[in-house]
């Protein structure tokens, strides 16, 4: 899938791939024919499952893998001879790699270091850099002093102290607890607006990829299945592959009853019928797969488009909200979200419905 912006001006573009593929043994490929562009100063995130080709296609940005076919421009011009410490890239991986035997301002200094930038010009970008992250206070200190929180600070600090234009992260929340990954996220997003730096992010971790990213490339066997803003890709999947991947969302099989424009009607077993939107071409008597997420099924006899009677099997109280697993026959089990202070009780009947709107209709062999 081409993922090109190309209703964006040309200067608009930082980085371009272009027919980028990437083989280790000349018969699988890692990455498939990627075409994707980069845009200035935006955070885009590369989501998928391990294995999908994320990963590979940040360290040919990086310049620690070459690609076997095709093109990385930046700014234009071919990076493909250019070794790592010649693009002008910040990094920061899941494991700090930070040097032990140096305290946080020479952690962070080292790049300049390398540069041979003044003594007076470096102390000046590094207490800024440890501004940015809140760790001024901690400069004379080692890493072995520092919490895992503190650490990727420093890292992120090293990475920005010399005002690249691009900065690459390669999991870099993996290794915490998830209260400081979220404290970490929105200090990441922050430092992204506050400095305008183009950001490239790779996780597998989608409610990540949902709450920092201006866009998502999902990947999936070497190839991007969906590229576009984080709501697009929620609310509005390419296939059946993207539904699953981001969020959670209850499928159905079936046959595809008629189309009327967009929407679709789909026969499920036992004959009952399901209504929602075309995500897919599809036609009359084809199999098919229903999708809908469980914040989108309304109970009681709330307007849908279609309704379905189940049994409630179980209500797990998740604070904001209750996750209600509803037996249906001929169908299976449906997961809903729905308001703790509604909850039936236990064995009840239950009419669920929802509109064809929030429903997506994909080809069965769309895995």
């Amino acid at each position: 899938m081409a993922a090109s912006m190309s209703d964006r001006p040309a200067d608009d573009t930082l980085v371009r791939f272009v027919g980028v593929q990437k083989t280790y043994d000349g018969v699988n490929r890692v990455v498939e024919h990627l075409d994707l562009d980069i845009v200035r100063g935006e955070f885009l995130t590369l989501l998928g499952p391990s294995g999908s080709g994320k990963t590979t296609t940040l360290m040919m940005l990086a310049g620690f893998e070459a690609p076997t076919a095709g093109e990385i421009l930046l700014e234009g011009r071919s990076i493909r001879k250019l070794p790592p410490h010649r693009r002008e890239i910040g990094m920061v991986f899941q494991q700090y790699a930070l040097f032990p035997h140096m305290t946080v301002a020479e952690n962070v200094g080292f790049p300049l270091s390398v540069r041979r930038l003044p003594k007076a010009e470096t102390d000046e970008r590094v207490a800024r850099a440890l501004a940015m992250v809140q760790l001024g206070a901690l400069a004379d200190r080692r890493p072995a002093q520092l919490s895992g929180g503190q650490q990727q600070r420093v890292a992120v600090a090293r990475a920005l102290v010399y005002e690249p234009k691009l900065v690459l992260m390669d999991e870099p929340l993996g290794a915490l607890d998830k209260q400081l990954r979220g404290e970490l996220q929105l200090e990441i997003r922050r430092l992204h607006r506050q400095l305008g730096v183009t950001m490239v992010y790779v996780t597998h971790d989608q409610g990540e990829a949902l709450t920092m990213s201006d866009r998502i490339a999902v990947f999936h066997q070497g190839r991007i299945q969906q590229i576009g803003a984080p709501e697009a890709i929620y609310e509005r999947p390419a296939n059946a592959f993207v539904a699953r991947f981001i969020g959670e969302n209850n499928r159905v099989a079936g046959t595809v009853e008629r189309i009327d424009g967009s929407r679709c009607a789909v026969r499920v077993n036992g004959g009952m019928m399901l209504a929602g939107t075309l995500g897919a071409a599809l036609a009359p008597g084809e199999p098919a797969l229903v999708s809908v997420r469980p914040e989108q099924i309304v109970l009681g006899d709330a307007p849908a488009d279609c309704a379905v009677d189940g049994t409630l099997a179980e209500a797990i109280y998740l604070g904001d909200h209750v996750r209600l697993r509803i037996a249906v026959r001929d169908v299976g089990d449906i997961v809903v979200k729905s308001d703790a202070a509604h909850t039936p009780a236990l064995g009840a009947a239950v009419r669920l419905g929802w509109r064809a709107a929030d429903c997506r209709v994909f080809r069965l062999d769309q895995k």
